[in-house]
């Protein structure tokens, strides 16, 4: 933001030499945050073939930040929310975070949902030494990018086994086939944990293929797979591949089951794929049914009178990602990203819309995952699955 003419006029009088330059710099923020609140980042997808994941973080971050807000704010201060469009672009996402930390002065970044964003901005994070944190990045590189960046979603570790004892210990089966984006960190991670649980239950993965985000056609790689007769397919993919696979899987005859992870999210996974995914199954943060604890009720009902409709995981991530925050500048005192940082590190016990959350010495949180089956209309909550 451009300083007034008049606080430009008054530096111009005060303050000559070098020592005015630097007692400028310092006093610019200072004045930013006073006027404006303290400010906060958020970059997400709210743009192309990844929107449906941006615009449902987008909305739970909003409303945490509203009730807070509504509140009184924090240190007597309001948090100021400035959200920039990745529109899906590991470039954009560098850019984003870029000019949220250079232009905007945010103490701190929540952001991005695709892992291979969060890769690309964590860095620039890290680098500048502001905190980040996550809702829904689930591969596991995306913290070893530094002590600066952190998350409130379970890891693909974890996500990949449950979906593999899923598989194996409920649907009984045994021939399974692996179809990944070779473009998304987060497909190939996940493709990596439930292949190895899968085999160490017992499973046979009959066949692995791979793809790249954007491709609309899929028939080389689907004939290849349907050719070992596989019992279901394991897409690790986002919902926007996700249905074209589905749809072209089933004119080529497949009858078996569809198996995901917590990229196939969105409202676009039903709206789209014309019943094909109904009957399949996908892990996730959080289901509207299994809202047991006050805080997940709470959400809850505040989310449909503020938004009209249920929130999916990437909403309830979100929402959470600003509780942790908000709690670290609370125990902080301090709008300073050091001493947010510090205190983000030492998260315990955070009461959030998916389960209390703490974070762990790589700054990952140990969290459960819910198993949601593919209905016409939308989802159906299945079960829990605890660490």
């Amino acid at each position: 933001m451009t300083t007034p003419p008049s606080i430009r006029s008054s530096r111009r009088d005060l303050l000559t030499g070098a020592a005015g330059a630097l007692a400028a710099a310092a006093f610019a923020p200072a004045c930013k945050q006073k006027r404006n609140g303290i400010s906060v980042g958020l970059y997400c997808s709210l743009t192309g073939a990844q929107a449906d994941f941006g615009t449902a973080t987008r909305d739970g971050v909003t409303l945490a930040f509203e009730e807070l807000n509504a509140h009184g704010g924090l240190l007597g201060q309001q948090l100021r929310l400035v959200a920039e469009d990745t529109r899906g672009d590991s470039n954009e996402a560098t850019s984003a975070v870029t000019r949220l930390i250079d232009r905007e002065n945010v103490v701190a970044v929540i952001g991005e949902i695709a892992s291979t964003l969060s890769l690309a901005g964590g860095r620039v994070c890290q680098r500048k030494h502001i905190p980040m944190i996550s809702p829904s990045s689930t591969n596991p590189e995306v913290t070893r990018v530094g002590d600066h960046i952190f998350r409130v979603c379970f890891i693909d570790t974890f996500q990949g086994e449950v979906m593999a004892r899923f598989t194996r210990n409920t649907l009984h089966f045994d021939r399974v086939a692996v179809f990944r984006d070779q473009a998304a960190a987060y497909s190939m991670g996940l493709a990596n944990a439930f292949i190895e649980s899968f085999r160490r239950l017992g499973g046979t993965v009959v066949d692995d293929q791979s793809y790249r985000s954007g491709d609309t056609h899929f028939s080389a790689q689907i004939t290849s797979m349907l050719s070992h007769q596989p019992q279901a397919i394991f897409v690790p993919g986002y919902y926007s591949e996700v249905t074209l696979i589905a749809r072209e899987a089933r004119g080529a005859g497949f009858q078996g089951r569809f198996l995901g992870g917590d990229g196939w999210s969105g409202p676009s996974l039903t709206q789209n794929d014309d019943d094909r995914l109904v009957g399949d199954f996908y892990s996730d943060a959080f289901a509207p049914e299994g809202a047991s604890s006050t805080v997940a009720q709470q959400f809850l009902r505040n989310f449909r009178a503020r938004f009209h409709h249920d929130p999916n995981g990437l909403a309830a991530l979100g929402y959470d990602a600003a509780l942790v925050l908000f709690d670290a500048i609370r125990r902080a005192n301090s709008a300073e990203p050091a001493r947010i940082r510090e205190a983000l590190a030492s998260t315990r016990d955070v009461a959030g819309a998916t389960g209390s959350i703490t974070l762990n010495a790589q700054r990952d949180a140990v969290k459960s995952a819910v198993i949601l089956e593919v209905t016409a209309s939308g989802t159906r909550f299945q079960s829990t699955v605890n660490p």
